[in-house]
Protein backbone atom coordinates (compact mmCIF):
# COMPACT_ATOMS: atom_id res chain seq x y z
CA UNK A 1 0.00 0.00 0.00
CA UNK A 2 1.40 3.40 -0.92
CA UNK A 3 2.21 5.73 1.92
CA UNK A 4 1.19 9.33 2.17
CA UNK A 5 3.38 11.38 -0.16
CA UNK A 6 4.14 14.94 0.97
CA UNK A 7 3.03 17.78 -1.28
CA UNK A 8 5.52 20.21 -2.74
CA UNK A 9 3.98 23.39 -4.11
CA UNK A 10 5.67 25.16 -7.00
CA UNK A 11 4.85 27.92 -9.48
CA UNK A 12 5.39 27.84 -13.21
CA UNK A 13 8.23 30.16 -14.21
CA UNK A 14 7.22 32.17 -17.28
CA UNK A 15 10.67 33.41 -18.18
CA UNK A 16 13.77 31.36 -18.89
CA UNK A 17 17.46 32.01 -18.76
CA UNK A 18 19.70 33.70 -16.19
CA UNK A 19 17.65 36.90 -16.10
CA UNK A 20 14.45 35.14 -15.06
CA UNK A 21 16.35 33.05 -12.50
CA UNK A 22 17.89 36.15 -10.93
CA UNK A 23 14.48 37.83 -10.76
CA UNK A 24 13.02 34.76 -9.06
CA UNK A 25 15.73 34.91 -6.38
CA UNK A 26 15.10 38.61 -5.83
CA UNK A 27 11.43 37.72 -5.30
CA UNK A 28 12.29 35.20 -2.57
CA UNK A 29 11.98 32.20 -4.84
CA UNK A 30 14.34 29.42 -5.92
CA UNK A 31 14.24 28.55 -9.63
CA UNK A 32 14.07 24.92 -10.68
CA UNK A 33 13.19 22.54 -13.46
CA UNK A 34 11.03 19.42 -13.71
CA UNK A 35 12.13 16.99 -16.41
CA UNK A 36 11.57 13.43 -17.60
CA UNK A 37 8.47 11.35 -18.05
CA UNK A 38 8.30 11.87 -21.84
CA UNK A 39 7.00 15.41 -21.23
CA UNK A 40 8.63 18.76 -21.99
CA UNK A 41 10.71 20.22 -19.12
CA UNK A 42 8.75 22.60 -16.89
CA UNK A 43 10.56 25.65 -15.44
CA UNK A 44 9.33 26.31 -11.89
CA UNK A 45 9.88 28.54 -8.87
CA UNK A 46 9.72 27.38 -5.26
CA UNK A 47 9.27 29.46 -2.11
CA UNK A 48 12.77 29.93 -0.66
CA UNK A 49 11.82 29.62 3.02
CA UNK A 50 9.64 26.54 2.53
CA UNK A 51 12.31 24.84 0.44
CA UNK A 52 15.03 25.66 2.96
CA UNK A 53 12.92 24.16 5.76
CA UNK A 54 12.54 20.91 3.83
CA UNK A 55 16.25 20.81 2.99
CA UNK A 56 17.24 21.28 6.62
CA UNK A 57 14.85 18.50 7.68
CA UNK A 58 17.14 16.10 5.82
CA UNK A 59 16.81 13.35 3.20
CA UNK A 60 15.36 15.78 0.68
CA UNK A 61 16.95 13.91 -2.23
CA UNK A 62 15.59 10.59 -0.97
CA UNK A 63 11.99 11.76 -0.54
CA UNK A 64 9.22 11.30 -3.08
CA UNK A 65 7.06 14.42 -3.48
CA UNK A 66 3.70 15.10 -5.04
CA UNK A 67 4.44 18.29 -6.94
CA UNK A 68 1.53 20.69 -7.35
CA UNK A 69 1.80 23.39 -10.01
CA UNK A 70 -1.25 25.49 -10.87
CA UNK A 71 -2.51 24.69 -14.34
CA UNK A 72 -0.76 21.33 -14.44
CA UNK A 73 -1.63 17.83 -13.24
CA UNK A 74 -0.01 16.73 -10.00
CA UNK A 75 3.07 14.62 -10.64
CA UNK A 76 5.36 12.48 -8.51
CA UNK A 77 8.89 13.80 -8.50
CA UNK A 78 12.19 13.19 -6.76
CA UNK A 79 15.02 15.70 -6.42
CA UNK A 80 18.04 14.94 -8.56
CA UNK A 81 20.23 17.96 -7.77
CA UNK A 82 20.36 21.01 -5.51
CA UNK A 83 22.75 23.75 -6.61
CA UNK A 84 23.98 25.97 -3.78
CA UNK A 85 25.69 29.31 -3.37
CA UNK A 86 29.44 28.70 -3.12
CA UNK A 87 29.78 30.94 -0.05
CA UNK A 88 26.39 31.03 1.69
CA UNK A 89 25.57 27.34 0.96
CA UNK A 90 21.94 28.32 0.24
CA UNK A 91 19.91 26.74 -2.58
CA UNK A 92 20.08 28.57 -5.91
CA UNK A 93 18.51 26.00 -8.27
CA UNK A 94 16.75 22.63 -7.91
CA UNK A 95 16.29 19.84 -10.45
CA UNK A 96 13.37 17.41 -10.15
CA UNK A 97 12.69 14.27 -12.16
CA UNK A 98 9.18 13.04 -12.98
CA UNK A 99 8.66 9.40 -12.07
CA UNK A 100 6.75 6.68 -13.84
CA UNK A 101 4.95 4.09 -11.72
CA UNK A 102 7.59 1.53 -12.69
CA UNK A 103 10.57 3.71 -11.75
CA UNK A 104 12.86 2.31 -9.06
CA UNK A 105 13.91 4.81 -6.38
CA UNK A 106 15.63 4.86 -2.98
CA UNK A 107 13.40 5.94 -0.09
CA UNK A 108 13.50 5.76 3.71
CA UNK A 109 10.58 3.63 4.93
CA UNK A 110 9.31 3.73 8.53
CA UNK A 111 9.66 0.57 10.66
CA UNK A 112 6.79 -0.57 12.86
CA UNK A 113 7.01 -3.26 15.55
CA UNK A 114 4.72 -6.22 16.17
CA UNK A 115 4.74 -8.95 18.81
CA UNK A 116 5.54 -6.72 21.79
CA UNK A 117 2.90 -8.37 23.99
CA UNK A 118 4.31 -11.85 23.27
CA UNK A 119 7.98 -10.87 23.55
CA UNK A 120 9.60 -12.91 26.36
CA UNK A 121 12.47 -10.44 26.68
CA UNK A 122 10.13 -7.53 27.36
CA UNK A 123 8.10 -9.60 29.83
CA UNK A 124 11.29 -10.17 31.80
CA UNK A 125 11.92 -6.45 32.01
CA UNK A 126 13.98 -5.97 28.88
CA UNK A 127 14.04 -2.68 27.00
CA UNK A 128 13.27 -2.41 23.29
CA UNK A 129 15.71 -0.25 21.32
CA UNK A 130 14.99 0.73 17.73
CA UNK A 131 18.41 0.79 16.11
CA UNK A 132 16.90 1.75 12.75
CA UNK A 133 13.45 3.37 13.03
CA UNK A 134 13.67 3.85 9.25
CA UNK A 135 15.27 1.67 6.59
CA UNK A 136 16.39 2.84 3.16
CA UNK A 137 14.88 0.61 0.49
CA UNK A 138 14.83 0.44 -3.28
CA UNK A 139 11.12 0.58 -4.12
CA UNK A 140 8.88 1.03 -7.14
CA UNK A 141 7.37 4.52 -7.43
CA UNK A 142 3.90 3.13 -8.06
CA UNK A 143 3.94 0.80 -5.05
CA UNK A 144 5.59 2.58 -2.13
CA UNK A 145 4.94 0.86 1.24
CA UNK A 146 3.66 2.98 4.10
CA UNK A 147 5.89 1.01 6.47
CA UNK A 148 7.63 -2.30 7.03
CA UNK A 149 7.02 -4.47 10.11
CA UNK A 150 9.55 -6.27 12.28
CA UNK A 151 8.26 -9.06 14.55
CA UNK A 152 9.96 -9.18 17.97
CA UNK A 153 7.70 -11.82 19.56
CA UNK A 154 10.50 -14.38 19.72
CA UNK A 155 13.21 -12.16 21.19
CA UNK A 156 14.82 -12.77 24.58
CA UNK A 157 16.96 -10.24 26.47
CA UNK A 158 20.10 -9.72 24.42
CA UNK A 159 18.50 -10.79 21.13
CA UNK A 160 18.22 -8.67 17.99
CA UNK A 161 15.90 -8.57 14.99
CA UNK A 162 17.59 -7.94 11.65
CA UNK A 163 16.42 -7.02 8.17
CA UNK A 164 16.44 -10.76 7.39
CA UNK A 165 13.50 -11.12 9.82
CA UNK A 166 11.38 -8.63 7.86
CA UNK A 167 9.04 -9.65 5.06
CA UNK A 168 9.60 -6.89 2.52
CA UNK A 169 6.93 -5.71 0.07
CA UNK A 170 7.06 -7.11 -3.45
CA UNK A 171 9.72 -5.40 -5.51
CA UNK A 172 11.47 -3.80 -2.51
CA UNK A 173 14.98 -4.53 -1.31
CA UNK A 174 17.40 -2.89 1.15
CA UNK A 175 20.02 -0.50 -0.15
CA UNK A 176 22.58 -2.10 2.21
CA UNK A 177 23.60 -5.44 0.73
CA UNK A 178 24.10 -7.27 4.05
CA UNK A 179 22.12 -8.27 7.11
CA UNK A 180 21.81 -5.49 9.70
CA UNK A 181 20.11 -4.96 13.06
CA UNK A 182 16.79 -3.11 13.16
CA UNK A 183 15.70 -3.62 16.79
CA UNK A 184 17.09 -5.26 19.92
CA UNK A 185 15.94 -6.16 23.42
CA UNK A 186 18.47 -5.08 26.03
CA UNK A 187 18.69 -5.65 29.77
CA UNK A 188 17.24 -2.77 31.84
CA UNK A 189 19.88 -0.31 33.02
CA UNK A 190 19.37 -1.23 36.68
CA UNK A 191 19.93 -4.91 35.99
CA UNK A 192 22.93 -4.17 33.86
CA UNK A 193 24.46 -2.02 36.62
CA UNK A 194 23.80 -4.77 39.16
CA UNK A 195 25.55 -7.31 36.94
CA UNK A 196 28.55 -4.99 36.61
CA UNK A 197 28.74 -4.60 40.40
CA UNK A 198 28.57 -8.36 40.88
CA UNK A 199 31.39 -8.83 38.39
CA UNK A 200 33.48 -6.27 40.27
CA UNK A 201 32.78 -8.04 43.58
CA UNK A 202 33.84 -11.38 42.14
CA UNK A 203 37.01 -9.83 40.75
CA UNK A 204 37.79 -8.26 44.14
CA UNK A 205 37.35 -11.60 45.92
CA UNK A 206 39.81 -13.19 43.56
CA UNK A 207 42.57 -10.66 44.33
CA UNK A 208 44.90 -12.07 47.03
CA UNK A 209 45.27 -10.03 50.19
CA UNK A 210 48.53 -8.10 50.56
CA UNK A 211 50.86 -9.66 53.07
CA UNK A 212 52.23 -7.28 55.71
CA UNK A 213 55.66 -8.20 57.00
CA UNK A 214 56.57 -7.59 60.59
CA UNK A 215 60.01 -6.23 61.27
Amino acid sequence: MAGEIPDLEAFERTGTGKGAARQARRDGMVPGIVFGGDVDPLPINLDFNKLLTKLRAGRFKATLFNMKVEGHDDVRVICRDVQRHVVKDLPTHVDFMRLKRTTKINLYIQVEVSGEEECAGLKKGGVLTMVRPEVELVVTAGDIPDHITVDISGLEIGDSATIANVVLPKGAKPVIDRDFVIAQVSAPSGLASQDDEEDEDVAADEVPATEVSED
